[in-house]
């Protein structure tokens, strides 16, 4: 015969269970693979500021013989792999992202005449913003690399139009010569996508890698 204490002690162990499942997922230690200060913005509206941050010394280097979505997964990889060899534990995000003009990766520019010459070329034009995201397990060694793509319509621009952009700041150690986030957004007629993947850290596919390792960001 069930009784009202086997009832309420069948209870604890359910919550109990559930609670102690749900711990690891708080108890993990998160690394930021990125010395980037927009990744970091963006992981913290995940996960809060409980992140340690690594950046990675791998050395970034063109391969012409890769596609834009293979390059920025082999570099998210690459970086998540850097990082790991320090460390004993702990997950590790990584990213790597670009931006694509007729086929072309376009990176960071060079000068001001560099980022002229960019801008120039997207005037008009439809871009793509693709992004390689690593998830990875130290401890237990699982791993995971998607990639995200933001399509971009880019206004038309003058050169006046132009040169008073450059004039900002915003162009220089930015993908494609401008920022999206800042006032590059006026450069920007309407996107297709996740707008925080053209930023450089796709929320949304982030969000869903993470719950494979038993992190749900709503608990955090």
């Amino acid at each position: 015969m069930v009784t009202l204490l086997t009832i309420f002690l069948f209870f604890c162990f359910y919550r109990i269970t559930d609670i102690l499942c749900q711990l690891p997922s708080t108890m993990k230690k998160v690394i930021l693979a990125s010395a980037s200060p927009r990744r970091s913005e963006l992981l913290s509206t995940l996960i809060g500021g409980d992140f340690e941050i690594i950046v990675s010394s791998y050395d970034e280097k063109a391969f012409d013989d890769l596609a834009p979505v293979d390059l920025v997964m082999y570099h998210s990889r690459e970086k998540a792999i850097d990082v790991a060899g320090k460390l004993n534990e702990g997950i590790i995000i990584s990213a790597d992202t670009v931006v694509v003009c007729d086929g072309d990766i376009l990176g960071k520019p060079d000068d001001t005449e560099d980022a002229e010459r960019m801008l120039k070329r997207l005037s008009g034009k439809k871009i793509q913003a693709i992004s390689g995201i690593t998830v990875m397990d130290v401890a237990t060694g699982l791993e995971v690399t998607e990639y995200e793509i933001t399509d971009i319509l880019m206004r038309k621009m003058s050169d006046t139009f132009i040169m008073k952009y450059i004039n900002t700041g915003e162009t220089e150690g930015k993908a494609g010569a401008f920022a999206i986030q800042g006032k590059g957004a006026v450069l920007v007629e309407r996107i297709e996508g996740d707008f925080f993947n053209v930023v450089g850290l796709p929320l949304f596919r982030l969000s869903r890698m993470m719950e494979i390792f038993g992190i749900d960001v709503l608990a955090v």
